[in-house]
């Protein structure tokens, strides 16, 4: 291809990243921001009443639906958050929005790197299509909902993501801590110490595991009051963030508890269903991982751990992107019938992940879906991740390939095909 050829390419699609990137500005102007800050809000306020010198798990606040709302956060989290106590609400809220939007481009940039989409794996290219996926990552709810509350989801998902893409694969001593450090922030990342048990890093599994429990034991030294508080009370009560059966709640016991209200779901069979849907998406995770599908496996674990939870708002639920992107690769490459098939499933999954089930609801209460419509629109998402759990394709699209978080020594010299498969 002539200089000037790929010059005019290049130039065009840097236009197309522009034009997205104005695209979901504009659209967010619209959208507005239909939370106000509310989760960021309660840290600010929290990390406030307790430099004050009140008791950390006793800080609430009001809430339309659900009662009272409480800080949740593990202590270790309430030390990373501490410093907001020093700094107004706006320089808080504008550093978060800033945060949240380089990490959400840094995320995408890190999976594509994991991604076949990208055949020759050129630094600008994949900047290039990070351009133009990451604005549209943007619109879907988990994002809508964790720009507009507040969450600190995204520098958590980067920590994940640094791990497997980066400290893993290039055998850094400490490969797993950033893992660890997310966990000790927030447990639900904890998943991610399972995958790196599915792909044989076990080093890297064991720094985490041990940063967790260091990061934990450093919090219960420098407050033991608080940290004995969350360990034997807030942490297992489950009103302080909110019902079981609000609509928020899209995972498996939410879904369950819906449809039993206004009496409690049974939890012998939501044991059962975790233990079911664990082994089923592990051992799917296992086998892409394999396969060197590491972004089919990480999709999936992420998935796994949100629908497992007991709570799992959709802000939790940021695999859906990994997995939207092993469904792209598929309608990229493969046969005619895999191709088809794959695309109508990335077309189906991105609606219902831009639908979602709060920004575009209004939930006065809880009301028992009578009929499927009604049923579907409070499950939506819980329904879309099940569904990606059971039949997110595992196996690479076109030329098997191997996995990218083998580590240094363990992968081979590429040859012709391997070349081919880059």
């Amino acid at each position: 291809m002539p200089t000037s050829h790929k010059r005019w390419l290049l130039a065009r699609l840097v236009l197309l990243d522009s034009l997205a990137a104005v695209a979901v500005i504009l659209f967010y102007l619209w959208y507005g921001n239909r939370h106000d800050f509310f989760d960021l809000h309660i840290y600010h306020d929290a990390m406030t009443w307790w430099s004050n010198g009140n008791r950390l798990y006793e800080f609430s606040v009001p809430d339309r639906l659900q009662g009272r709302l409480y800080f949740t956060y593990t202590p270790f989290a309430a030390f990373v958050m501490r410093p907001m106590a020093f700094v107004p609400f706006t320089g808080v809220a504008v550093a978060f929005a800033v945060l949240s939007v380089i990490a959400a481009y840094g995320a995408v940039y890190c999976l594509l790197n994991l991604s076949g989409v990208i055949k020759e794996r050129a630094a600008a290219s994949v900047l290039i299509l990070t351009g133009l996926v990451a604005p549209l990552t943007l619109l879907i709810e988990p994002m809508r909902e964790t720009l507009t509350l507040g969450q600190i989801n995204m520098p958590l998902v980067c920590l994940v993501l640094f791990d497997i893409c980066y400290a893993v694969p290039r055998g850094w001593r400490a490969a797993g801590a950033f893992i660890g450090i997310a966990t000790a922030i927030k447990l639900i990342p904890g998943i991610f110490i399972l995958y790196l048990l599915i792909a044989k890093q076990w080093r890297a599994a064991a720094v985490a595991t041990a940063t967790t429990a260091i990061a934990t034991l450093l919090a219960f030294l420098a407050s033991p009051s608080t940290s004995r508080e969350y360990w034997t009370s807030a942490f297992w009560d489950t009103a302080r963030v909110g019902g079981l059966e609000y609509p928020g709640n899209q995972s498996i016991l939410g879904l369950m508890s819906r449809v039993a209200a206004p009496e409690t779901a049974n939890r012998g069979i939501w044991l059962v269903s975790v233990a079911a849907l664990l082994a089923i998406g592990l051992f799917r995770a296992y086998r892409a991982q394999q396969s060197g599908n590491s972004l089919a496996a990480i999709a999936l674990v992420g998935l796994i751990g949100g629908l497992i939870s007991p709570i799992t708002w959709p802000h939790h639920i940021y695999w859906l992107v990994p997995a939207m992107l092993v469904l792209l690769e598929k309608s990229i490459r493969g046969t005619h019938r895999a191709r088809l098939a794959a695309t109508v499933a990335l077309l189906l999954t991105f609606a219902a992940s831009v639908r979602g089930v709060v920004s575009f609801s209004r939930w006065d209460g809880v009301h028992l879906a009578q009929s499927l419509v009604p049923f579907v629109n409070q499950n939506l998402l819980v329904i879309v991740t099940a569904a990606l759990v059971l039949f997110l394709p595992v196996m690479p699209a076109g030329l098997p390939r191997r996995p990218d978080i083998s580590g240094p020594g363990r992968s081979e010299r590429p040859g012709p095909v391997a070349a081919d498969r880059l």
